[in-house]
């Protein structure tokens, strides 16, 4: 699969307001924390998906699977294992988010194909927060606060 172009990412950046962060850890020194932080602090609604999170994450309520979440998921933000998206690709497919985005070193092509063919936008092997930063540049909060 190729990578998306800037205005296909542009278009997924602008129309989002929901963020489901699968793998989101609560450890601030954590990259899922960090991409997160910087999205909430960009006026993004990020919402923990983690089944190991027993508390709140960012103020957020954190849910134990896509399933469990009771809104409107635009972004499903992958930060686990590659061999792991299969699962949570699966996971997606009854919520129908707009995208299925897997951060940078997260590629999954049988798992792309199949978001694919249900009418999914997927981006792999990017961060968010970076193609934030380059696309739409950061509003909130400045390159050293991350």
């Amino acid at each position: 699969m190729k990578k998306p172009d800037d205005i296909k990412i542009k278009k997924i950046l602008t129309e989002a307001k929901t963020i489901a962060v699968v793998g989101l850890s609560a450890k601030p020194h954590r990259a899922s924390y960090r991409v997160a932080e910087y999205m909430q602090k960009e006026g993004y609604r990020i919402i923990p998906v983690n089944p190991s999170l027993k508390q709140e994450v960012l103020g957020e309520r954190a849910y134990p699977d896509l399933a469990s979440v009771p809104e409107k998921i635009d972004i499903v933000n992958i930060f686990r294992k590659s061999e792991d998206v299969p699962a949570v690709v699966e996971d997606a497919l009854p919520v129908n988010p707009r995208c299925i985005w897997m951060q940078l070193g997260i590629v999954n092509e049988g798992a792309a194909a199949r978001a694919t063919e249900n009418g999914i936008a997927v981006i792999m092997d990017l961060c968010l927060m970076v193609e934030h930063k380059r696309i739409l540049g950061a509003s909130t909060c400045g390159e050293g606060n991350l």
